[in-house]
């Protein structure tokens, strides 16, 4: 078979199944009581727990407008709509006022709004940015627009001038930590606020994109062999179990989220170390070469991993995968880099899309399915649609250029 027909032959596969992944949250997901979407559902769709998670109602709404906006086939009536209600919910409900009267955002709230639980992190409020930002664009709300950007700028001050607001003292023996999820998120949200903006605001957050790719690639670590999951502030290895954390998921997510940057930018010697180190590297070090898939996570010095977790298959990373290895060849067309995709695509498409609709999130090393519920706190309408609108996109400018 052709390369031209196998790509064709993968995207047919993604379209139907983004198709079944969109249709399955449509069916299940939409509380038509008090708004927002139930996250906690079943293999077949039942909902199990009411609680709603902030970070997952973001990610919904932005999923939903992102369809809406960029894919003919989804510009459906009842995506909108369930997009604005969900984007009603969050700015209802999600932000609370912190003891500096800043706006933090609830982590988890009851199913009719109320707070549950509030972390001391940053990423309810990434979500909350990426949700109010395209959904200003498909609605043309400016003042959802505008809350995205005020977010935005008590964002950066976390995470840049002072993080006591978000309720986390430095302690006498705590190391302050680069941990690559920040600079990574905030990399995101740079590209969701710019995109197709102009000039002025890509100028705006032109530094601050520039920052989060130098601290991205201080966790490439011993001599360009590893990337790690933590470093110090100055982009030193950490010690003890933190600093020997690999997460090969999140490094590969890094990847693609650099080689999105490097095109707009123009910056081949970027794309390059993207690829190979972020890329490349860490699905070389985190395949299972007896069992197949990606480990979740791996001590670089071969110590066991203390998260339990640790040697499970979980349906995130190979999303990524899949991602960040269709976008590498998009730009490079290097064949080995389509033979890795196909690989993690045979091994994806095998073991985690479910008869009954979307994807199994929890497998064992093995590949046997450990939890077998479709969505639940840390799992909901984003990654697995994420990754099938991507690479269905990838695949129609590929084979819109087939020469």
């Amino acid at each position: 078979m052709s390369v031209v027909a196998k790509l064709e032959e993968c995207r047919a596969q993604i379209r139907t199944e983004l198709d079944s992944v969109v249709d399955f949250w449509l069916r299940h997901s939409h509380d038509a009581v008090h708004g927002g979407f139930f996250t906690c559902l079943g293999r077949e769709g039942a909902v199990y727990d009411e609680l709603k998670y902030v970070w997952l109602q973001g990610r919904q709404v932005w999923m939903y407008c992102r369809l809406y906006r960029t894919v003919d086939r989804f510009r459906k009536p009842e995506i909108l709509e369930a997009a604005k209600s969900g984007g009603a919910f969050l700015r209802k409900f999600a932000r609370v006022s912190s003891t500096s009267g800043q706006w933090k955002c609830a982590f988890c709230l009851t199913r009719d709004g109320k707070a549950v639980k509030i972390q001391r992190t940053i990423f309810s409020e990434c979500f909350y940015i990426m949700a109010m930002d395209e959904l200003s664009r498909v609605t043309g709300d400016k003042d959802a627009q505008l809350e995205a950007e005020q977010m935005m700028k008590q964002l950066i001050h976390w995470v840049r001038v002072d993080s006591s607001d978000l309720g986390r003292p430095q302690l006498p023996g705590d190391v302050p930590t680069n941990s690559m999820a920040v600079p990574m998120m905030l990399l995101c949200l740079v590209q969701q606020l710019t995109e197709g903006r102009g000039q002025e605001m890509a100028l705006k957050y032109r530094e601050l994109g520039s920052w989060c790719v130098k601290q991205i690639l201080q966790h490439i670590q011993r001599d360009g062999t590893a990337v790690l999951e933590n470093v110090s502030l100055d982009g030193a290895e950490l010690s003890g179990c933190q600093g020997r954390l690999q997460n090969p998921g999140h490094a590969l997510e890094a990847g693609w989220f650099l080689m999105q940057y490097s095109a707009e930018w123009g910056d081949e010697e970027l794309q390059r170390t993207a690829i190979n180190k972020f890329v490349e590297l860490p699905f070389q070090n985190g395949w299972d070469k007896e069992h197949g898939g990606l480990f979740y996570f791996l001590d670089v010095d071969g110590h066991c991993p203390t998260q339990l977790e640790w040697s499970m298959k979980l349906w995130w990373p190979h999303c990524e995968a899949l991602i960040a290895f269709l976008m590498a060849y998009s730009q490079t067309k290097k064949p080995e880099l389509l033979e890795s995709f196909s690989q993690v695509y045979k091994y994806t498409f095998s073991h985690f899309p479910d008869e009954s609709g979307e994807w199994f999130g929890y497998l064992t090393q093995e590949g046997k399915v450990a939890l077998d519920f479709k969505g639940g706190p840390f799992k909901g309408f984003f990654h697995v649609p994420r990754c099938l609108y991507m690479c269905e996109r990838i695949l129609d400018d590929l084979l819109a250029n087939k020469a």
